[in-house]
This record gives C-alpha cells, sequence and structure tokens, in this order.
C-alpha cells in the first residue's frame, strides 16, 4: 500500500510517498481501507517533531480515517467487514490502510460520504466535549466561539444552535464572517483584542458571555475573561494566537469565572465509549441537517505535503481532507 511516511522530522514538504507493506489486525483491532483522512493542526506538529506523542519513524501522521473495513482481528464483535468507518487514531491514517483498535471505530450513516466522516470526528467531538462535558453549556445561554472559520469553531457554532444557545463568532476577516452566518451564528465579530471586551458586552447588554470555546489565547483570552458572565465557564483548547498569557486569579473571583482545558484525545484513550457515544449523536445531528461538515478543500494522498502546507499558511477555512482515491468520497 501507499503512505505518506515521516521518516525524518522537519517541514511538511518532509513528508514522503512511499510502497510499504500491508498492516494486518492483531486481537481487538480491524483493519480499514482509507478513503479519506483529516487533516489536523496536531498532524503539522507531529511531522516537524514537535507534538507531545512521537511514535517511533518512520510512521503515517493523520488522527481520523474514514473507509472501508477489509480485516478484523480475533475478539472483534462490534464492528464487521465491509462496514463503511470512522477511525479516531492517534497517528497512521495518512495511508491507503490503516490499523485501528475497534473500541475507536464507528459505523458511518448511510448518508454521509467518506470526505464528510473524515471531517467530522475530531473537530466534533472536540466541539462537543468543550460546551457539553466541560462547559456544561444548556439552551437559552450565549456562547463565544473563538476561531469560529476553523473546523472546530465552525461546528461549535452549529451545535450552539442545535441546542438552542445564542452563538457569538469571533473570525479573522470578512470572508470567515459569512461563512459563520451560513452556520447560524447570531453575532459575528472581527474585533482585535483591544475592542473585543467592549464588543463583547455591547453584544450581551453588559451581561457578558456564559460560556467560550477558546482556541486564540494570549491577548484575546485576557479578555474574553473580562466580559464573561457571573458563574460563566470558559474551556480552553488552543492557543492559535501564539500567546499564553497568565491568567489574574482575581478576573475569576470576582464573577465566579471557572477555567478548565480539552484536550478531546484523552477521552479516545480513557474513555472511549464516551468518545463513540459523542460522535453518534453528532452523525445523528448531520442525519437531522442540523450539523455540516466543515469541509474546505481535499489534496489527493501525494499531495498530503501540501494540504499540511495549506493548513499551517492559515488558507483553511473548516477542514482539509486527504483523500486515497479508494472508495466513494461522497
Amino acid at each position: 500500500m501507499r503512505a505518506a511516511l515521516v521518516k525524518e522530522f522537519g517541514p511538511p514538504s518532509s513528508l514522503v510517498i512511499e510502497e510499504v507493506a500491508d498492516p494486518t489486525p492483531g486481537p481487538g483491532q480491524v483493519v480499514i481501507e482509507v478513503a479519506a483522512v483529516s487533516v489536523n493542526f496536531p498532524d503539522i506538529l507531529v511531522v516537524e517533531g514537535t507534538y507531545q506523542n512521537l511514535p517511533p519513524r518512520p510512521f503515517s501522521p493523520g488522527k481520523e480515517a474514514a473507509g472501508r473495513v477489509i480485516a478484523v482481528g480475533d475478539g472483534v464483535e462490534r464492528i464487521r467487514v465491509g462496514m463503511r468507518v470512522l477511525a479516531i487514531i492517534e497517528y497512521g491514517g495518512y495511508a491507503e490502510q490503516v490499523v485501528a483498535a475497534e473500541d475507536v471505530v464507528i459505523p458511518l450513516p448511510d448518508t454521509m460520504g467518506y470526505t464528510d466522516a473524515a471531517a467530522f470526528g475530531l473537530v466534533c467531538s472536540t466541539a462537543y466535549l468543550a460546551l457539553r462535558q466541560r462547559g456544561r453549556l444548556q439552551a437559552g445561554e450565549t456562547v463565544l466561539v473563538t476561531g469560529a472559520g476553523g473546523g472546530v469553531g465552525s461546528v461549535g457554532v452549529q451545535l450552539a444552535k442545535a441546542w438552542g444557545a445564542r452563538a457569538i463568532a469571533l473570525v479573522h476577516d470578512d470572508a470567515r464572517a459569512a461563512l459563520a452566518r451560513s452556520y447560524g451564528a447570531d453575532v459575528v465579530l472581527t474585533s482585535a483584542p483591544e475592542t473585543l471586551r467592549a464588543d463583547l458586552l455591547a453584544a450581551t447588554d453588559g451581561e457578558g458571555v456564559d460560556v467560550v470555546l477558546e482556541v486564540l489565547g494570549g491577548d484575546y483570552l485576557t479578555q474574553i475573561i473580562r466580559a464573561t458572565a457571573w458563574e460563566g465557564r470558559i474551556v480552553i483548547v488552543g492557543f492559535a494566537s501564539g500567546g499564553q498569557n497568565p491568567i489574574k486569579p482575581g478576573h475569576l473571583l470576582v464573577k465566579n469565572i471557572s477555567v478548565c482545558g480539552l484536550q478531546s484525545s484523552d477521552y479516545r484513550d480513557r474513555a472511549p465509549e464516551l468518545m463513540r457515544s459523542t460522535i453518534e449523536e453528532m452523525f445523528g445531528l448531520f442525519e437531522q441537517g442540523l450539523l455540516q461538515a466543515p469541509v474546505d478543500t481535499t489534496f489527493p494522498l501525494e499531495k498530503a505535503a501540501d494540504a499540511l502546507q495549506y493548513v499551517k499558511d492559515g488558507k483553511v477555512t473548516g477542514k482539509v481532507v486527504v483523500t486515497t482515491g479508494q472508495g466513494d468520497h461522497g
């Protein structure tokens, strides 16, 4: 099979496409013929060698892959050969075949193509777990979604609306503002950090936001804390602005604000049943027309390095997906 391999850590261009041996499943594992794999920012860190979890080289990056099951190992009961599935994995997706533990494999709805499925896994589980598991979002509350033009942010806006919340989207530019509006955002802001607090208070009649799905960090987070409502909950999932400013405890104390973090892959490893049920619920919203896969563009496997560079350059709105030429990408 063909695979995009990390043989030496470096820029995205250091990826190489080579023929490697087909995998075989061990006990409790399945082999998937990959049709599509999503590109996530951690893939870039993995290729560069700066991510916290790095497997022995050579290896293929890729944390979520959609395709058809072609083999199962001993003890596999829930998944069968021929099933169309999505697998949430640590690495290995940038290949024509991948091995995955049965625990992290989810059958696809009949109406969902592989490209949409590949774009669903991590962004949907991250947005869901941030808003529901960590943020305890309730209908009628006001949600701020930062980086709302990206994959996690796009899903966060859609989930907030599907669950009866008011959604404020913070985006980088007018093009991403249009995307956020198309996903149902009630208010769209392109604020710089120095005006963000005032803009958020103006958008909430001075009350502040109840729940924040926060991907930017730096000066943005500093100002968001000052525009969070009494008993507000801020869930940090990233630092896309590049900064990790200190948090002043006094700002949290005076309004009983909670700040917590989320790394969604921990749920894959520690609570796989919760991860599966989360994605199954997202698939249900997709079938009801309440949630779209935020696919920006696709690249073929042989252009996987270009796909990573496209994301690194900040050109993406939504998700980038790498396809292998196998199966119906739909």
